[in-house]
């Protein structure tokens, strides 16, 4: 290898490293919230964000909002999704990825097979779902767009993790006080919060 590849090598080595850290340092940061359906990485998403506000306007739901400032600089001005409140639609025509011109949101290769993104990690806690406490509930029956994801057995919800896409219609459709559907971010570790 002459000096001039060697060079070469070494810096394109040492930039692989630095984008690793730097998508880990996103990645970590980025517990917090949960990006709309298509988006980038999390550093290829705050690279290509313009912070448009154009997704929020075309989401026909009123999910998608713009992380405010206390979020960190970094990130505020750029859209995440209210799965708190509400639930995404999983929209045919994906509303919010067609107005970003920017691309941070984009369809996948049209030549690969449709699957629906994964928006966040959904779980059911026991302690506050209805039917774990005995009384019938049965809200969130029938509100999943995603087959085989939400299941009963017997009188019971429960997530199959391997089907659920995190669109959080589930959690909308709960009636309780304190949601007994919990989400939390792709990139979270702990435990979610209700």
């Amino acid at each position: 290898m002459d000096r001039r590849n060697f060079f070469k090598h070494g810096a394109a080595s040492v930039a692989r490293v630095v984008k690793e850290r730097l998508q880990a340092s996103c990645n970590a940061r980025a517990q917090r919230w949960i990006r709309p359906p298509h988006a980038l990485p999390e550093v290829d998403f705050l690279l290509a964000c313009t912070r448009c506000d154009a997704c929020v306007e075309a989401c026909p739901h009123g999910v998608v909002f713009l992380l405010p400032l206390s979020c960190g600089v970094q990130v505020a001005g750029t859209p995440a999704l209210d799965l708190a409140h509400k639930g995404c639609h999983l929209c045919d025509d994906w509303p919010c990825v067609a107005a970003c011109q920017s691309k941070a949101l984009q369809l996948p290769d049209a030549e690969l097979p449709a699957t629906l993104p994964i928006l966040a990690r959904v779980s059911i806690d026991p302690e506050l779902c209805l039917p774990y406490q005995g009384p019938e509930c049965g809200v969130c029956q029938g509100v999943c767009p995603q087959p085989a994801a939400l299941l009963w057995d017997g009188a019971k919800p429960y997530i199959d993790s391997e089907k659920c896409v995190g669109c959080a219609l589930c959690r909308e459709a709960c009636f309780l006080e304190e949601k007994a559907i919990r989400i939390l971010s792709t990139h979270a570790q702990a435990t979610p919060n209700p």
